[in-house]
């Protein structure tokens, strides 16, 4: 364990006990220290919040629609609202001319207010219930007026410009394979996979979704493959493993939504350095069009080769043709695998872009916790972005649901999303150098 925090923050970035209402994120949590009072009112990290919240809560996330798809559209018409007040850097897709007077914080709150109606439109009540409390805390006025105004017409075309874009249709039907390696429903729910349709999804920055689509996952009959699967195999099993305690910890501490995790860590590393409104857009923004693309780009590596998940491999090893591996046929993880193809892994994928996004904006290091919704009262504590990214991933191999060998992949994939958004998104353009 590194470095503990020198504070743990309930009040300031805990999760609740049962499910969030508006303005509370359930899920994992990052703390590092206490923030001002100025901060703590933060719009931009007070909306990604309440959209972790929202996501979190049973029911209300669309089944057919990834996560990070709005986290990314609500931080692009936060971000393109400041930056069309403060002109602290270009915008991200919608140029605006609002006026320089007028209000940020009520442009940022008007943007995501907006934009989450629009995606969650069952949940407004609520999200209108949220938003007018934070116009309360604003002094009445002219400015307080333009940004209102600035805040609706951003948040507006962002979702025009993102209209049709494939997010909103059905999953492809799936049929596995019937040799050897191809993708197989796990058990125990046997769930059809989901997000099929994910790869023909619009990117955000990318220039398609197999801009960086990964080599051929190594041969059945590979030592490299054997050895991957021994691993898992013996570290990722439900019952006698060969997992330490901290391991197992691990595996089990990590499996909630890995991009939640994330945004939290995000939100603990704006606290700690004192983080303006218009860096927060900025960060948060080009963390969460990072995730969307990341998520774009690992599914169209998923299901290029529609790779079996470890559970099947080890259970049907003595097909695949390797003397290496062997067949056991009881063989069950640690925690359930998620219903699709297994590389890459998207833990490594999204931590990997998510350490990279960090590290250029924040340096590498950093002291901070993080908590889970899996463990309650658990912590883990890290020194850098960049080992709570190598943690996450291994995470995966311990829980029995991937292998090294999707990993790696995820890592390389992580690093190469990440290098492409942060170069071309405005603003410090040494981030990019910061991020290789």
């Amino acid at each position: 364990m590194r470095r503990l925090v020198t504070a743990f923050l309930v009040a300031a970035l805990g999760f609740p006990a049962a499910l969030p209402a508006l303005g509370q994120a359930a899920g994992p949590s990052a703390s590092a220290q206490a923030p001002s009072p100025a901060q703590a009112g933060d719009p931009v990290i007070h909306w990604n919040r309440v959209l972790l919240g929202l996501q979190a809560s049973q029911g209300v996330q669309p089944p057919t629609v990834h996560p990070t798809y709005e986290l990314a559209v609500m931080h692009a018409a936060i971000y393109d609202a400041v930056v069309s007040i403060d002109r602290s850097a270009k915008p991200y897709l919608i140029h605006f001319a609002g006026p320089r007077g007028a209000s940020l914080p009520a442009a940022a709150d008007t943007a995501a207010r907006d934009t989450l109606v629009e995606l969650y439109p069952s949940q407004q009540a609520g999200i209108d219930r949220d938003y007018a409390a934070q116009l309360a805390q604003l002094p009445a006025g002219r400015r307080k007026t333009q940004g209102i105004r600035v805040g609706g017409a951003v948040a507006h075309k962002i979702l025009a410009r993102r209209a049709d874009d494939g997010s909103n249709a059905p999953p492809v039907p799936f049929t596995p394979g019937t040799n050897p390696g191809n993708y197989q429903l796990t058990p125990p729910k046997f769930q059809q996979p989901v997000f099929t349709h994910w790869p023909m999804v619009r990117p955000f920055t990318l220039e398609r979704a197999n801009q960086f689509r990964l080599p051929r996952p190594a041969a059945l009959t590979s030592s490299a493959y054997a050895a991957a699967i021994n691993e898992v195999k013996t570290l990722g099993v439900g019952q006698g493993s060969t997992r330490t305690p901290d391991q197992t910890q691990i595996g089990q501490f990590w499996n909630p939504p890995i991009w939640g995790f994330w945004n939290q860590i995000a939100q603990t590393a704006a606290l700690a350095h004192h983080s303006t409104l218009s860096q927060n857009a900025r960060t948060f923004a080009l963390l969460n069009l990072t995730f969307a693309d990341s998520a774009i780009a690992f599914y169209d590596s998923k299901y290029a080769y529609d790779l079996w998940r470890p559970v099947t491999a080890v259970r049907m090893a003595d097909t695949d043709g390797n003397p290496a591996t062997a067949a056991d046929s009881n063989w069950t993880p640690l925690v359930a695998t998620a219903p699709d193809p297994s590389y890459p892994g998207a833990h490594s994928t999204i931590s990997t872009a998510g350490a990279a996004v960090l590290s250029s904006i924040y340096g590498p290091r950093l002291d901070f916790a993080v908590t889970s919704p899996a463990l309650p009262g658990v912590q883990r504590s890290f020194d850098s972005f960049a080992d709570a990214a190598q943690e996450a991933g291994l995470s995966r191999i311990y829980a029995g649901v991937h292998t090294r060998l999707d990993h790696a992949a995820g890592q390389t994939l992580g690093r190469e999303v990440a290098r492409f958004v942060i170069d071309r998104f405005p603003g410090d353009r040494r981030a990019a150098d910061r991020a290789r």
